[in-house]
């Protein structure tokens, strides 16, 4: 069941009415709440950031969703990462002063795999979100057009049910 709410969440987001930017963009945020353990400031931030812009919210969990396990796998990389940042003397009186300021001690950027991993996300957001766009556009203009010519996806648009479904649609 989970694997069927996991192919709709997909055709859902890769369909939306966004441009393929918009998508890509989404999609590139969602990045960070997969690869960034999920209790960090920095999440609540890049959460109101995906519902206050333009970028597709169906994308952003697209990609959350694939980013978690990918996330988890690696942790190791991003622990050394973030050790090696953690120990860095010229950091040194920055990580004091996270660990110091009330507000931003909530952003525990004092743990390694926090760091490491929101500084590989920076490193990779920007040509994430173009990757995303171009595969977004090339699905759209291959995959879902041959989708469209299929006579099950005629006969389920043709539906009462899919006609129901569109005029309640937002």
């Amino acid at each position: 069941m989970l694997i069927l709410k996991f192919l709709q969440t997909l055709i859902k987001a890769l369909n939306s009415d966004g441009t393929p930017g918009q998508v890509g963009a989404g999609m590139a945020l969602g990045l960070c709440l997969g690869l960034t353990p999920i209790g960090s400031l920095h999440n609540l931030v890049v959460l109101a950031i995906a519902m206050l812009t333009t970028v597709s919210f169906p994308g952003f969990m697209l990609g959350w969703a694939v980013a978690v396990p990918v996330g988890f796998a690696l942790d190791p990389v991003f622990d050394r990462v973030g050790m090696s940042l953690l120990l860095n003397d010229r950091l040194a009186p920055f990580f004091t002063w996270v660990v110091n300021t009330p507000v931003v001690a909530w952003s525990r950027l004092n743990n390694s795999i926090v760091i490491g991993s929101l500084v590989c996300w920076l490193v990779v957001v920007i040509p994430a979100a173009f990757v995303f766009k171009a595969l977004v556009a090339k699905y759209r203009e291959h995959v879902f057009a041959r989708l469209e010519q299929m006579k099950v996806f005629q006969a389920i648009k043709a539906s009462k049910l899919y006609q129901a479904y569109e005029m309640f649609r937002p």
